[in-house]
């Protein structure tokens, strides 16, 4: 997918790099492979994000247009199909791959995804790749790389998952191969997928999302914004065929973002949400890095209200200033660095509350490949137990009459029904109500509660965001 730029090896002779940290004279390698490379070390040996950690990438091998698109493809399909490569590579290797050096292993999953799913020759794939295993680990790693390579060369995609994959193998079992998820997300996405869906729904997250700009009202219009409009949202464009979105002057100017558009959406049911009387303060309870802040606040402002941000962590806050940083928005908004738990705002004095719950971000596995191989089943627990404490914090801070709306880029049920389910159990003050009116032309969202919303990827194009709107109900 996305890969014709690089049909021969090296794609561009004249732009080499060289590898280090091995015994003996570094080889020079191919400058989109080696961004590549740099990006799958940093997300495996430093916890970075390859979203955050590959642009820096693409400059510092001074990358642009198809050598930067063949990077891109590379380091975020190999970090997506992870599982489905770890599965083919076991099958050549005589030994665990965790026996095999995390750096050399790096490299053979990048060659495995040249090799199984993009439009690179063979012999291009496999020798790109040996030089970087030589920088990596010297002539024996180089050695290895080459003979797991030829292996793995030997048959095509689909007859490798009918090896690694069988039809006879347990259905969740076979999936988690094919789709490249782990086991434990296959088994959570099964019981919030809707109907029989979860295939689709496993495709889905595997396809890498295209980029949404959202025109933030008041400051620009989308027709400014380049691109098809989106068919949901009233305030986004998807750019079409790529491009740099920073270098739309609407972005630079912080009067458009980069958003996608269930994130959008959230927004919308917030502000379209009816409540009597008066609409003054609106709060986003968990603000970083800013992108829904940012269109809550312009859309707050065309109706003379101001909008607070909470934001726990320093370096997230900034982000969400910076996000606010359109002159427009100048003195109609507050960023304040604070735990949402304990916002220091007057019980009953807020109007409209956002409660974008920090989660195991699984309906967003397009977009953060990562994050499947990060998370864990035992760290729901934990989520929850902050998704719930956040969610009682917006109803004391919401005034009667007034709206939160709960969301979550997570489909699980853990976090979204039951979390709901469980505030609303010891608030008999709070009043679910129905959020899907507020989400203009979408079908097919019932959540996993009546009044509930659940987007989804694969029917939808979204992340897989969940809604739910509350309304406090005890007299003032």
């Amino acid at each position: 997918t996305g890969a014709d730029s690089s049909t021969a090896a090296p794609a561009h002779p004249h732009r080499r790099t060289k590898g280090g940290g091995a015994a003996g004279k570094a080889r020079p390698v191919d400058a989109p492979r080696a961004a590549a490379l740099s990006v799958l070390r940093a997300v495996r040996a430093e916890g970075a994000y390859a979203n955050l950690v590959l642009p820096p990438a693409l400059r510092e091998h001074g990358l642009q247009g198809r050598d930067a698109a063949f990077a891109t493809e590379l380091a975020s399909g190999t970090i997506r199909r992870q599982g489905t490569y770890d599965a083919v590579l076991a099958a050549c290797i005589d030994r665990g791959l965790r026996k095999v050096d995390p750096a050399v292993l790096d490299v053979l999953r990048l060659g495995t995804h040249q090799l199984l799913a993009m439009r690179v020759p063979a012999h291009a794939a496999i020798s790109t790749s040996v030089d970087l295993a030589h920088n990596a680990g010297g002539p024996g790693a180089a050695g290895f790389a080459n003979a797991v390579l030829r292996k793995v060369a030997g048959q095509d995609l689909d007859a490798w998952l009918e090896q690694v994959a069988p039809p006879t193998m347990p259905r969740k079992e076979r999936a988690a191969i094919v789709h490249s998820h782990p086991r434990w997300v296959v088994d959570q996405l099964e019981l919030a997928a809707p109907d029989d869906d979860l295939d689709e729904l496993l495709a889905a997250d595997n396809v890498p999302p295209r980029v949404t700009l959202v025109a933030r009202p008041g400051l620009a219009t989308r027709d400014e914004l380049p691109g098809t409009p989106t068919p949901y949202s009233p305030y986004g464009v998807v750019l079409e065929g790529g491009g740099d979105p920073s270098s739309i002057p609407a972005v630079a100017e912080h009067r458009a973002g980069v958003q996608d558009e269930g994130s959008q959406l959230i927004a919308h049911a917030l502000a379209e949400a009816p409540i009597e009387g008066r609409d003054e303060v609106w709060l986003d309870l968990c603000a970083g890095p800013g992108g829904k802040a940012a269109l809550l606040a312009a859309l707050a402002a065309q109706r003379g209200a101001r909008l607070v941000a909470t934001e726990p962590h320093l370096h997230r806050a900034r982000l969400v200033r910076r996000a606010l940083g359109a002159p427009g928005l100048a003195g109609k908004a507050d960023v304040v660095n604070a735990d949402g738990t304990a916002a220091p705002l007057r019980p009953g004095s807020v109007d409209r509350i956002l409660v974008d719950a920090p989660c195991s971000g699984l309906g967003a596995l397009r977009r953060r490949p990562e994050a499947r191989w990060r998370r864990s089943a035992d760290d729901l627990i934990e989520l929850v137990m902050l998704q719930r404490k956040l969610l009682t914090s917006a109803l004391d801070l919401v005034r009667p009459g007034g709206v939160v709306l709960y969301s979550t880029c997570s489909p699980v049920r853990n976090e979204t029904g039951d979390v709901v389910t469980s505030v609303m159990r010891g608030r008999p003050a709070a009043a679910l109500e129905d959020v899907r009116p507020l989400l203009p032309g979408v079908e097919d969202a019932d959540g996993p509660l009546d009044c509930t919303a659940q987007l989804w990827p694969h029917r939808h194009g979204t992340d897989a965001m969940f809604l739910a709107l509350l309304r406090r109900t005890d007299p003032a």
